[in-house]
């Protein structure tokens, strides 16, 4: 089971004094807001934490019955087949959260947002901003890298039909406050999809009231700013509900935004 306790919803948590992002090494001002990661804590703990979970016995059937059925192109696989860990740049200022693996891409492959339709549209977004070394993610050994940005979910094992319940959400989610208090440089949180902007809003407490999820919109939370965009699944991409150059928006927004000397103090209505 995954440690630490959820803070709050109705907890607000302070606003720090600056949203520039600190020096490497610099524990952000307002990182307090979060849980404190514990003594000894990191990030590599973490993810050995994480890949031995077998908390959720409806997501651990699943996943290890997709790795074993396997889709006929990938038939030659060896599915990863366990929960995903975040990937990244281990002290970013831009934290990106998504729902969960999905079931024939990162359950296969072993990282987030790898071996996917909309991984592809994720990393070359990143590439494009300057966060990512190159604009696919094939594989764990593919040579990728990013600078700056940190990529999750919010739930990390792949759940049936895309739809973890409340209660596996629930037993997740503290390894993403974990990972968060991990990442006090992380001023900006970039949520793909109302699900995620709910569930960073639970480890993060959430203003009163409860902000509304929009593409474009933000709010100030826990100490960061969350950032809401369209999830990058296939259903809004190809029928063009999100862009490309809608998500190159959100990033250089999600850029100024770690620039501006405050965060915002109320939810910001979404541009459009």
């Amino acid at each position: 089971m995954p440690g630490g306790d959820l803070p709050s919803r109705a907890a607000s948590g302070g606003e720090g004094p600056v949203a520039r992002r600190p020096s490497r090494r610099q524990t952000s001002p307002s990182a307090g807001a979060l849980p404190v990661a514990a003594a000894g804590d990191s990030l590599e703990r973490l993810e050995r934490e994480i890949v031995a979970c077998r908390a959720c016995p409806r997501l651990v059937a699943w996943r290890e019955r997709v790795g074993r059925e396997k889709r006929p192109a990938f038939a030659e696989w060896d599915y990863w087949a366990r929960p995903v860990p975040g990937f990244g740049d281990p002290d970013p200022w831009l934290f990106v959260v998504g729902l969960a693996p999905a079931a024939h891409g990162a359950n296969r492959t072993g990282r987030i947002f790898t071996g996917d339709r909309s991984g592809d549209f994720l990393y070359a977004a990143l590439h494009r901003a300057g966060l990512a070394s190159q604009p696919v993610s094939r594989h764990r050994g593919d040579g990728l890298t990013l600078t700056g940005c940190r990529v999750a979910s919010g739930v990390r094992c792949a759940p049936p039909r895309n739809r973890p319940t409340p209660a596996e959400r629930d037993r997740c989610l503290p390894y993403l406050a974990r990972e968060l208090a991990l990442c006090p440089n992380a001023r900006v949180v970039l949520a793909l999809g109302a699900w995620a902007w709910g569930a960073v809003l639970r480890v993060l407490g959430a203003p009163c009231p409860w902000p509304r999820f929009a593409h474009g919109a933000e709010t100030a939370a826990g100490g960061r700013i969350l950032l809401g965009s369209y999830h990058v699944s296939q259903q809004n991409t190809f029928t063009g509900r999100l862009t490309a150059d809608m998500m190159d928006e959100i990033l250089a927004r999600a850029r100024a935004l770690a620039a501006e000397a405050r965060p915002a103090e109320r939810t910001r209505r979404p541009y459009r």
